[in-house]
């Protein structure tokens, strides 16, 4: 559990993933129209279930989305974001996760859509307000990966 979550239960945890492939370019999804952020292209994930870690529920949301298979030991923190204080709803923290290797071959959810974009192309795309700074710290990760 993430420090803090039990001092604040109604934080919502999220993960998210950055699929980069031998090229460097990201796997993004375009959320389905009848959801939020319907039709926004964002990174691949879901939310953290109690008593589940970060990364277990990243492997676990990223089978049940993209029907491929990673493994814990191949993804690798790279930063977060947060819903500001004065959002409504419940607070969020978004991780992202970055992975160069997975088993199988990603596939959208019904409704969704899949696509390979090199960070440049990131700016281009409508994201959901929090896969914005995510897409901003992954582009300069990527032209100098540390």
């Amino acid at each position: 559990m993430l420090p803090g979550m039990a001092a604040n239960p109604t934080l919502l945890c999220v993960v998210a993933l950055a699929l980069i492939d031998p090229d460097g370019q990201v796997l993004l999804q375009r959320r389905p129209e009848d959801r939020a952020h319907g039709g926004l292209w964002e990174f691949p994930g879901g939310k953290v279930e109690p008593g589940e870690a970060p990364d277990e529920a990243l492997v676990r949301e990223i089978a049940e989305e993209l029907g491929i298979t990673l493994c814990v030991t191949n993804l690798v923190p790279l930063t977060f974001a947060a819903s500001p204080p004065d959002a409504p709803g419940r607070p969020i923290v978004l991780l992202l996760y970055t992975c160069r290797s997975w088993e199988g071959e990603p596939a959208p959810e019904p409704g969704a859509a899949l696509q390979w974009v090199n960070a440049e192309a990131f700016r281009a795309l409508a994201m959901p307000p929090l896969d914005v700074p995510l897409a901003a710290a992954l582009e300069v990760w990527l032209k100098n990966p540390q």
